[in-house]
Formats: structure tokens, sequence, C-alpha cells
């Protein structure tokens, strides 16, 4: 095995852009030449199989076969045999529920945390890299038996983060009021507002914030802090340090 590699991406898709353009040079330096073939997660859509396509289409042309957790007779033999992990986007519930339904949360995890194989994931895929989805955007359209995510990472993320219109006349929550209700609640961890066209890579211990758009962080009893993209965001890896933050 080796250390933790992770590419946690906010969102799959950048206005302007094709999907995964905008985040395709940090994929291939994230997953190397060693890397021949990826395991795609598409659980959080509906239709996985037009997801794969998609997905397929865009890996081959960098360089990369990819082979779809839900074609597999076993999804835990196709973990236990994958050389990196892929994630995607849609429904946070959907797909944590995918994930305990077919067993593979401790699977997924030991291969990350003990074999050290990349993973990557966009918005929902990095929501459940996370301790817990209590901060996912998405509606609680499916009921998974927890909302105790794959814990790669010892705090929370907030993909798609969002900040207030100033001109808007939209008198509903801002994502940071109910960021800050969350935090309301006692033993609350750190969440990490990562804006579109933002990823935070994590390699062992060390964790970078990267692309082009910043992020915000939120802290249980303390003013969220502004960052911008190269920040390093290691103090977060470690659990001890979480407790003084």
């Amino acid at each position: 095995g080796g250390p933790r590699r992770l590419l946690l991406v906010s969102n799959s898709t950048l206005h302007g852009g094709g999907y995964l353009g905008h985040c395709q040079q940090h994929i291939k330096s994230f997953l190397g030449e060693k890397v021949k073939r990826v395991l795609f997660v598409p659980y959080a859509l509906h239709d996985r199989d037009a997801y794969a396509r998609t997905a397929r289409e865009k890996f081959e042309s960098l360089g990369y076969g990819l082979d779809s957790i839900h074609e597999s007779c076993d999804p835990v033999e196709a973990v236990r045999k994958s050389e990196a992990i892929f994630v995607g986007g849609g429904n946070t519930f959907r797909l944590l529920k995918a994930l305990y339904d077919n067993s593979l949360i401790q699977e997924i995890r030991k291969r990350v945390l003990e074999d050290g194989i990349p993973y990557m994931g966009s918005s929902a895929g990095t929501n459940v890299a996370t301790v817990s989805i209590n901060t996912t955007n998405d509606m609680p359209i499916v009921y998974p038996p927890s909302l105790q995510a794959l814990g790669l990472v010892p705090f929370n993320i907030n993909p798609h983060y969002l900040d207030p219109d100033v001109k808007s006349t939209h008198m509903g929550e801002t994502r940071e009021e109910r960021i800050r209700q969350y935090h309301e609640e006692p033993n609350t961890l750190p969440v990490l507002g990562l804006r579109e066209g933002a990823m935070l890579l994590v390699e062992g211990d060390k964790a970078t914030l990267q692309g082009v758009t910043g992020a915000r962080l939120f802290l249980r009893g303390k003013k969220p802090t502004e960052h911008e993209p190269g920040t390093d965001f290691s103090f977060l890896l470690t659990d001890s340090n979480l407790q003084n933050l």
C-alpha cells in the first residue's frame, strides 16, 4: 500500500466547458501513468448506462480504460481488483444508499486507506468521501441506513458552494446559514465549502486546494474564512487538531 491519494472535485461540469473538462489536467497528473483502468461508480444517477458512457468517453480520451461497477456481477470483487476509483456526482442520498446496499463502504475504505489506490470524487462522490453527508445540498430522495460516509478525510465538504448574491431578492437561507445550522449541533466537524471550479488534492497527510475559484472554511463557533487556490489544508487531516481549531 501507499499513502491515501484523493482528488475531491466540487463539480463535474463548469460553465462553458464539457464533462470534467475543467479538471482533466488535474486528473491526468493525479492518476499518472501507472493506472491503466479506472473503476467508475455511477450510483448517484438513475440512468447508470448513460452515465457510464459519458465517463468512459472522457477517461478514454485521457488515455485510461474505464469499467463501471454497475456492470459487474460482483461489485465487492470489482473494488478489490480496481487500480483507481472514480465516484461520480448526482444525488448523494441515492449514492450512499447504493454503497451500503452493495456492501462497499468498508471495501472502498480499505482499498484507499490501506492499499493506497487513488480515489477521485466529483460532487456527490466528493460528499461521500468525507465523514458524513450531513452537509450535502441534495434532497433525501431515498433513505440510506446511515448518513455516515466513507470517512476518507476527517471533516465534511459542501460541494458547489454558493456565495450569497447581494443583488438577489430571494429570502431563503443562504448556503452559509445552512452550514451554520449544522454547526449549531454539538461536536460537528469543519466544513470546507468548495466553489464550482475548486478541488482538494490529498496526498498522505497533505491537502492542497486546487482549481480556480477558492473555498470557504467553516469551523464550529468561528467566523468563516476565505481561502485561495494553493492553500495548504493539511491541518484538517489530523483529528487531534480539529478539537483545537
